[in-house]
């Protein structure tokens, strides 16, 4: 077994923010070495590198991890880190996680009263201020397992995801995007028939429009689809939007800003330790999007796995 090293292992992701890392990362690596916290930067040269990266650094004895960049970053993060334990039978609380956020999409750091503020996420590093978070592994068709640090979803949620992401790949960093993504799937959107079932249980079956999956509360840059969700209370979060006219689901907007959609009378609030969503026909093997990245298709079962990690928070949140 590898000897446990000090230093923290930084994975800068050199095209987030829409290509405007250095200049947020080099004053943080400053105050780094003012404060006297030991480091190891590396940067990822390609899609799922910080994956490899990760599960690299987790065998050579590193368990203090962190990612520059934003919710994508993480999500790699956190695959390469728990798929090394998983092989390896290390327990996943060895390991403490932290984000830079610089990227386009920072919403997991919301639920750890963490603000968009790279100096401050280095004063917590140097604090030592973590939190343990609970772990969502999520198995795919085909048997693929992949892990969600904050929200996941099907349907409208996962083709916003795929189309923002292609647009990146084209090179478009504007924030503009997300929008353009968003408006486009209302005006295309589809649903697709599945089955949900929560602890075993069946609680719905039908075309639906939407499925969004919460371990944390915060997405698509401060919406809360999953408004009751909590990272460290051994629940998962879901939502369920069955098929409606577009003009119904607008009514429901309101809702998302202010916290308040598990109050709908048209959407279903679901909250357990094991979700699972089985498609009905081959057409609804939908897409699966986790920390807003595709990374597979229905069937899909999520499990929690309560407060397996240790990961940065706001000491005075």
């Amino acid at each position: 077994m590898s000897k446990i090293r000090p230093e923290w292992y930084i994975i800068v992701n050199p095209h987030a923010g829409s290509g405007k890392t250095m200049r947020y990362w080099v004053p943080a690596e400053k105050i780094l070495k003012e404060l006297g916290v030991p480091y190891y930067t590396v940067y990822t040269t390609h899609k799922h590198h910080a994956t490899e990266l990760a599960a690299l650094a987790a065998r050579m004895g590193y368990r203090r991890i962190m990612a520059v960049g934003g919710d994508g970053s993480i999500h790699e993060v956190f695959d390469g880190v728990l798929g090394w334990c998983e092989v390896s039978g290390t327990d996943p609380s060895e390991f403490y996680l932290a984000v830079a956020p610089i990227g386009s999409g920072n919403d997991w750091i919301k639920s750890f009263g963490i603000k968009r503020d790279v100096s401050k996420v280095i004063e917590y590093i140097a604090q030592g201020s973590f939190v343990q978070e609970d772990v969502v592994r999520v198995t795919l068709a085909g048997g693929k397992v992949s892990y969600m640090a904050n929200i996941g979803g099907l349907g409208f949620d996962s083709h916003v995801c795929e189309r923002v992401n292609a647009q990146k790949e084209r090179g478009m960093r504007n924030s503009r995007i997300y929008m353009n993504s968003l408006m486009y799937n209302f005006a295309h959107a589809k649903s697709f028939n599945a089955t949900f079932y929560c602890d075993d249980e069946q609680v719905y079956t039908g075309p639906i429009l939407d499925i969004a999956f919460g371990n944390g509360s915060y997405c698509g840059g401060g919406m809360q689809q999953c408004s009751l969700a909590d990272p460290t209370d051994g629940i998962l979060d879901a939502i369920i939007l069955p098929k409606m006219p577009i003009s119904r689901i607008l009514t429901e907007v309101p809702k998302l800003l202010r916290g308040t959609i598990y109050k709908s009378d048209r959407i279903l609030y679901v909250r357990g330790k094991n979700f699972k969503v089985v498609p009905l026909d081959p057409d609804s093997a939908d897409i699966m999007e986790l920390d807003g990245e595709i990374v597979g298709n229905l069937p899909v079962e999520l499990q929690v796995l309560p407060k397996k990690i240790n990961v940065l928070c706001n000491p005075k949140p």
